[in-house]
């Protein structure tokens, strides 16, 4: 599977905000972000106004980092919402947060995307008790994401939460305990992003 090895950091600086690329770390004075605002690459303070089309770019690339896809795998989902009944951009941020790793991280399970994916590629998280090791495997209303049960799994799931918390999405509800469960009560929306998107802005670019 293709994916980004370069340092994420430079993502959050070329974006202008935090996008939680690195978990707990993101939360610490360790925070690239918070030491050096500026965008990536030399000669920062010669770069001017951004055009018009390159604010639509910086919409579209800022969700491809934040939900650790690809071009090819956008696009694929920008199609699928184009095809769909209702607003096409809200209908992209809800399949991008239906991917399995988003709702693992959106659980508390992994303190990043990336954490999740690696989680769920290893084998620890099932659906409806049946392991699944696709990242981008789309959960449906009912689907109930667990644990697999052994000691090493709930052990790392049971370690990054109590470590890494943030506020749980009302989509979503939570069990806790020697086997950790969540589940899907209703399709994730476009304001159930945890960071400001404007849809219609990637909806303009990918149209033409």
């Amino acid at each position: 599977m293709a994916r980004n090895t370069g340092p994420v950091c430079r993502m959050c600086r070329r974006e202008g905000m935090k996008l939680f690329l690195k978990g707990l770390r993101c939360d610490t004075n360790k925070c690239a972000f918070e030491r050096r605002q500026t965008p990536p690459g030399m000669h920062t303070f010669r770069r001017g106004k951004l055009t018009d089309y390159g604010i639509h770019l910086r919409e579209k690339q800022k969700v491809k980092h934040f939900y650790g896809v690809l071009e090819r795998q956008f696009r694929r989902y920008f199609q699928r919402a184009e095809r769909a009944k209702g607003n096409t951009g809200k209908v992209l941020m809800s399949l991008l947060e239906r991917r399995l790793d988003s709702i693992v991280h959106r659980l508390g399970w992994g303190p990043s995307r990336a954490q999740s994916r690696q989680m769920i590629c290893h084998g620890h998280i099932t659906v409806n008790g049946s392991p699944v090791d696709i990242a981008g495997y789309e959960v449906r209303v009912g689907d109930v994401i667990g644990v697999k049960l052994r000691k090493k799994s709930t052990e790392l799931v049971q370690a990054n939460m109590s470590e890494f918390q943030r506020e749980l999405p009302d989509f979503l509800v939570r069990v806790e305990g020697e086997k950790p469960e969540g589940q899907i009560v209703r399709l994730p929306e476009a304001e159930d992003v945890s960071i400001p998107v404007e849809p219609n802005l990637i909806v303009e670019l990918c149209s033409k």
